[in-house]
């Protein structure tokens, strides 16, 4: 009765935010809003500039918007608000994990990985776990985490469970933070208009100890030291955290969380709130360069509201609106009106009210998830390829490949085997090891055995929707001593009911050292 009497006199009760029922949907809008826009804003530049700031011309127009209907930026995570519509907000993530494993579109890195558990019977939290996800650290939450944050305004720490349950599904350790980051970005977004505050409330959604938060901090460093220079910036974090991907090692490709958190947080601060500034940093500053223009064009939606964007750009949006994003049974407005429908019932179950003209939403401070660190102190070493004979110990019936085709003689890049018994085997030196090969429609089973003792089997059956991967991670172990170990790698000449065959094949081995992450050892050049 308090809160009602003082809502009725114009004033917000100790402990509450208040928003008009119109202004919520309209921001929610605005964050959908810009999730399509800055998706195919930077579309054509994805993975273009590896390393490297993207210096070519960006031709994106109004009506390019259209293409957000294919993205899986936006697919992927309305099928997670889907399965919120048939299983319930509080449902077990397994049965989250089950709904997109059996959803008819590709999928990669993390996503691939925690769908390819799910059918070895790997579970969430497992199926994000380092120790079954190489990827653990991609970015893929990060990109699927906005719904979260679109319905639990003003409220970071429901936002934080609803993303550890999710999160862990395909990711772990940073991988996770990710999404808890935007998802707090969101959150606070809706009720702060300072970019440089929201930044900040945001990280108090994950652990301060965390890669990701630390270098999230050292952007806003850089921002101070560099106010009229997000290009210098760029550099410096390129310099620092550019070589620490545990997917991408060895490669400028880059798809770790925190990196392209990084350059969310660029587009951000030296946008300086202009939509199109904003879209355009993000974008130069390259990798994942359609992914993260879209998150930090979803803040600015937010704390703009759709009603406020640029005509261009809400034109754009209302000319497909109504349009079914594929793989979903959601449209534009159709997502809104569900988020909403979610936010107000968040805000009434965390001691919040929805009345007819003004909503009350009881604040909420952020409480830090315990810190978890998916690959600690691991650096890359070296490749082996199969072709290095010195190294590799063979036995059995393996074909040499070149390029996907069987040869008789001369240089080869694969060895694949389906025969029982077939054996590779490997003596390294470090801490950590990656056995690289395919996921293919006619793969089958393998034993690892590590110093002696059987490790696991890999089964390398892939054809979910109709898709296949190649140089992929079919085994992996960290953590181990410093020293020399043994890899042996068994054909069983088995394979599940649906493979094609029993083919096992093999690229090369990834090895991993201990040694210090770079912000640990690393100094920006003013320091």
């Amino acid at each position: 009765m308090l809160a009602v009497m003082l809502v009725s006199c114009n004033s917000v009760p100790e402990g509450f935010r208040q928003i008009k029922p119109d202004i919520l949907k309209d921001k929610i809008a605005g964050g959908w809003a810009g999730k399509m826009i800055g998706v195919t804003y930077g579309a054509p530049t994805e993975f273009r500039a590896e390393g490297r700031i993207y210096s070519d011309t960006i031709s994106w127009k109004p009506a390019d918007i259209k293409g957000s209907i294919w993205q899986d930026d936006l697919y992927v995570q309305l099928t997670f608000l889907m399965s919120m519509d048939k299983f319930g907000i509080d449902a077990p993530s397994k049965k989250f994990q089950e709904m997109f494993a059996k959803a008819g579109y590709p999928l990669w890195h993390a996503n691939m990985m925690a769908r390819k558990n799910y059918f070895d019977s790997i579970f969430a939290p497992l199926s994000g776990d380092p120790r079954y996800n190489i990827h653990a650290d991609d970015i893929d939450f990060q990109i699927e985490a906005d719904y979260i944050g679109f319905m639990c305004p003003g409220m970071p720490r429901k936002a934080d469970e609803i993303a550890g349950r999710i999160g862990h599904i395909m990711n772990y350790g940073d991988g996770v933070y990710g999404g808890m980051f935007v998802a707090g970005l969101y959150s606070a977004a809706f009720f702060e208009n300072d970019i440089s505050k929201i930044i900040l409330k945001a990280l108090g959604s994950i652990p301060g100890q965390s890669d990701y938060a630390k270098i999230v901090r050292d952007v806003i460093l850089l921002h101070n030291r560099f106010p009229g220079d997000w290009k210098a910036a760029w550099k410096e974090i390129q310099d620092k955290w550019g070589n620490v991907d545990i997917c991408g090692a060895g490669d400028n490709f880059n798809i770790d969380a925190k990196l392209n958190g990084a350059f969310i947080v660029i587009g951000l601060l030296y946008g300086e709130g202009d939509p199109m500034k904003t879209l355009e940093i993000t974008a130069r500053c390259g990798q994942d360069s359609d992914c993260n223009p879209s998150n930090a064009m979803a803040v600015l939606g937010v704390l703009k509201g759709f009603s406020n964007l640029p005509e261009f750009m809400k034109k754009g949006v209302s000319d497909v609106a109504d349009s079914v994003f594929i793989n979903t049974t959601y449209s534009f407005n159709k997502a809104v009106t569900a988020t909403y429908n979610y936010a107000t019932g968040l805000i009434k179950e965390n001691g919040g009210e929805v009345k007819e003209k003004i909503i009350l939403v009881k604040e909420q401070s952020p409480e830090m998830p315990p810190l978890e660190v998916s690959f600690p102190n691991l650096v890359f070493d070296k490749s082996i390829p199969v072709s290095d004979v010195a190294s590799w110990k063979i036995s059995g019936s393996w074909d040499k490949m070149l390029k996907g085709k069987k040869i008789s003689s001369g240089k080869y890049d694969q060895l694949v085997a389906a025969r029982k018994g077939s054996e590779l085997e490997l003596t390294f030196e470090g801490t950590g090891i990656s056995l690289n090969g395919n996921w293919v429609k006619d793969g089958g089973i393998a034993e690892i055995f590590l110093d002696g003792k059987s490790d696991r089997t890999a089964d390398t059956y892939y054809h979910f929707s109709g898709q296949e991967h190649y140089n992929i991670s079919i085994w992996h172990v960290f953590g181990l001593q410093p020293g020399k170990h043994k890899v042996r790698l068994m054909v069983k000449g088995e394979k599940r009911a649906e493979s094609a065959g029993t083919n096992i094949s093999i690229d090369d081995a990834i090895i991993f050292r201990t040694a210090p992450k770079a912000d640990e050892t690393y100094k920006f050049s003013f320091e």
